[in-house]
């Protein structure tokens, strides 16, 4: 399967100094090697919030450290992914330590939905800690 060939084009972008010079500290910092490649990552996780923001397809990952021990804390978030199991592709469950459960639960769809998900496991008493990270679907 052959992939069609984007074109390039060229612009011009004008910043101040100061500014051009804490972005190549940046990008440096970021491992970038041009700044071509550096605004094309930056514009497209714009376009990225943006879809995220109004209810777009996404794709992305909700993370939760929880207490296992906490009272009924494992049926809960069990029942809450049951729930959307629609959005959800998979979940990993890791064991930290003798108190303390990671789970990774890959999720694919409207924004809306994914942050309904997030939204729901966070607050489940007993979660110590919940992140929701989020790429376009495309």
């Amino acid at each position: 399967m052959t992939q069609a060939r984007t074109a390039l084009v060229r612009f011009g972008v004008s910043l101040e100094e100061h500014l051009l010079r804490r972005f190549d500290a940046f990008i440096g910092a970021e491992g970038y090697s041009n700044r071509s490649k550096a605004i094309a990552d930056l514009i497209r996780k714009e376009f990225v919030s943006d879809s995220f923001a109004r209810g777009g397809k996404v794709a992305g990952a909700i993370t939760i450290v929880y207490d296992h021990h906490k009272r009924e804390v494992v049926n809960r978030l069990l029942d809450i992914q049951h729930d959307h199991g629609a959005i959800i592709i998979s979940a990993q469950h890791v064991h930290l330590d003798h108190d303390n459960c990671l789970e990774i639960i890959a999720v694919k769809g409207s924004g809306a939905k994914v942050k309904a998900l997030a939204d729901s496991l966070k607050s489940v008493k007993g979660v110590k800690h919940s992140t929701l990270s989020v790429t376009s679907a495309a």
